[in-house]
């Protein structure tokens, strides 16, 4: 780890946060590095049941790679494999929240849309600027954008390279909540706890039908979800949550 990485965990929910704040959290290689470490760990662990993404500071939730680092690749082609925050988040098995205290600009923003749940600070703001530097995304910026927003919005945000608010973000579908800069973390701190009370198999299954819902067909997608819920109908979390139900008590789930 580096202390630009802040990996936290609290009973079954594990934070982990963005830490260079007078950079706007703009991500450098060690910090790829250490979120593909943080991103195993949460994977590889059968305490924690929900993560948390936000960034340190009042300004900025992630500012996206940090430019002055990408001149380091001596080709364009290993700039192109290289360890890829964006793609750590994506491999995620957890349910993700991202917390954006500010701004999300460039991988910032693809690393939002990793998230499964976005929730915003009212002070937040989107924005893909790299075509203001001469290129564009390559974190999932457009399928991103596209599956939240529509194509006429995305193409408005890729095209210009412009801010968008937070308000115009939830208006869009590109969040589901704003609240004060305050409230934040409690409210994602919340709705963490409550996914986390759920039964853990069940919701990691939940993230998988969720990614083949915008990625299959719908015949496929529907026939997927049929297996998905069989494979849950059959843990011994489900005979939990029957039984349970039928006692008229709280279900207690082992991720079994």
């Amino acid at each position: 780890m580096t202390e630009e990485i802040i990996f936290e965990v609290d009973g079954a929910i594990a934070t982990i946060t963005l830490n260079r704040p007078a950079k706007l959290n703009a991500v450098t290689p060690e910090m790829a590095d250490a979120i593909v470490e943080a991103v195993r760990e949460c994977n590889d662990s059968d305490a924690i049941r929900c993560v948390i993404l936000t960034g340190a500071g009042e300004r900025a939730f992630c500012a996206g790679s940090d430019i002055r680092e990408l001149d380091t690749y001596e080709t364009p082609w290993q700039f192109r494999n290289r360890p890829d925050y964006c793609d750590a988040f994506h491999a995620l098995l957890k349910p993700t929240i991202a917390a954006v205290n500010g701004y999300a600009f460039g991988g910032g923003l693809e690393t939002a849309m990793a998230c499964d749940i976005r929730i915003a600070a009212a002070n937040a703001q989107f924005a893909a600027p790299e075509i203001k530097l001469g290129w564009i995304g390559g974190g999932g910026m457009a399928a991103g954008l596209v599956h939240s927003m529509g194509m006429s919005n995305a193409a408005l945000m890729i095209m210009t390279g412009d801010p968008i608010s937070a308000e115009k973000a939830l208006s869009w579908g590109l969040v589901s909540e704003v609240v004060s800069s305050e409230e934040l973390l409690p409210r994602a701190r919340a709705v963490a706890e409550t996914i986390a009370s759920r039964a853990p198999i069940a919701a990691e299954t939940a993230k998988l039908n969720l990614k083949a819902a915008v990625s299959m067909p719908h015949d496929k997608a529907v026939e997927y979800e049929r297996d998905l819920q069989t494979i849950c109908f059959a843990t011994e979390d489900a005979r939990e949550g029957r039984q349970a139900f039928k006692e008229k008590r709280s279900p207690v789930f082992r991720r079994r």
